[in-house]
């Protein structure tokens, strides 16, 4: 059986990868199997260099087949903002403050100048093969003046979509992975690992 690691500690990743690639032969790990594994600092500037970054620590360490992704949130009136700092943009991983930053950072701003999108890159190296894939996974939006739906996490609830004149906390989890960026994202990585 071979192994692949994911470098994160979300179980949630681990679980979205595993069931996307659906293969009995694959041992998937993950960060938390390696509880002495330190912390890789994201000094990247880029979701791409975070990624790789990851990527990067996660064979150096374990020498496995490793998989990581980066992903956030950029605002085109931000400048791309919050984008690599979209989990700590008002500190440290704390949903509410960051909304509520996103919306300071805003006000007044009428909502065709709010466009946004949400970007994930995954990257993925197997030390033995030389063997890399990296892929991008983007969904394009709006952000709203006032929070609206129940479901999802981070900055969901002021993510619209105008297509789907919903925001992606009004959808459920199946109607989210069907279009986010996440989504898109594994299963290009999915096709491109399968051609392997």
């Amino acid at each position: 059986m071979n192994k692949l690691l994911i470098a994160t500690k979300n179980k949630n990743k681990a679980r979205e990868f595993a069931q996307a690639l659906n293969d009995r032969n694959i041992q998937i790990e993950t960060l938390l199997d390696y509880p002495e594994f330190a912390d890789i600092e994201e000094t990247g500037l880029t979701f791409s260099e975070n990624a790789h970054l990851k990527v990067a620590a996660g064979i150096k360490q374990l020498h496995l087949p490793t998989i990581a992704d980066d992903s956030g949130l950029m605002v085109d009136y931000l400048h791309g903002q919050p984008g690599v700092r979209s989990a700590r943009f008002a500190g440290d991983h704390n949903d509410a403050a960051n909304n509520a930053k996103l919306l300071a950072e805003l006000a007044g701003v009428p909502l065709k100048k709010r466009q946004a999108q949400f970007v994930t890159t995954i990257v993925y190296q197997n030390p033995i093969t030389n063997q890399e894939i990296e892929v991008v996974g983007k969904l394009t939006g709006q952000i709203l003046t006032v929070p609206r739906g129940d479901n999802g996490f981070g900055y969901d609830p002021l993510f619209y979509v105008p297509s789907l004149q919903k925001t992606l906390a009004q959808l459920t989890m199946e109607e989210k992975n069907r279009i986010s960026h996440r989504g898109q994202a594994i299963r290009k990585f999915v096709a491109e690992y399968q051609k392997l």
